[in-house]
């Protein structure tokens, strides 16, 4: 039987850098149908794991890495989105893809998955590249529209496009789903 794991993409952000406000905008859209998911994982006791930038901080402590991201554009969605200790998965990422430089494959093979559930920012950018890292190793996608967030709506659009295209991945509204 397939088992599935929600990945959460870079959602503790700080938003500093051009185009990080139309970004946090875009994020904030996504946000409820994330959380809507994550709780249904959390009561199945089904594994969520957040994969994140490290900030130089390089330490997989995803309370340091808040407090260095909390700023007035970041911390209503970085209290919105937080993990929770001893129930998620959190683990640092150095490049794009939550696969380079990481234990991420390791970990999802002890916990048996084949099926990621991708979300997160930016889905042009980390999103795609940790696509592409899971179609290479073979894993089943789905990448709901409505969870990912890109600084451009355009951007955004494509990079949905390539994954159902070429990554075969299943992009339709979490709300089509059967989740």
């Amino acid at each position: 039987m397939a088992k599935t794991a929600l990945l959460i993409i870079d959602m503790i952000n700080d938003f500093n850098f051009d185009a990080g406000e139309a970004l946090a905008r875009n994020t904030k859209e996504i946000i409820d149908p994330i959380l809507k998911l994550k709780k249904s994982f959390n009561e199945k006791d089904m594994p969520v794991i957040y994969i994140n930038d490290h900030y130089n901080l390089w330490q997989a402590d995803f309370e340091k890495i808040m407090d260095f991201c909390s700023n007035e554009t970041s911390k209503d969605i970085i209290k919105k989105i937080a993990p929770k200790k001893n129930q998620d998965y959190f683990l640092i990422k150095p490049k794009h893809s939550a696969f380079y430089g990481t234990a991420l494959h390791t970990l999802l093979q002890q916990l048996k998955v084949d099926t990621l559930i991708l979300s997160g920012i930016a889905g042009n950018i980390c999103v795609l590249f940790t696509a592409n890292d899971a179609y290479m190793r073979e894993y089943n996608l789905v990448i709901p529209e409505d969870f990912i967030a890109s600084n451009d709506e355009q951007d955004n659009k494509y990079a949905l496009t390539m994954m159902k295209n070429v990554l075969s991945a299943d992009t339709r509204p979490s709300r089509e789903l059967d989740l």
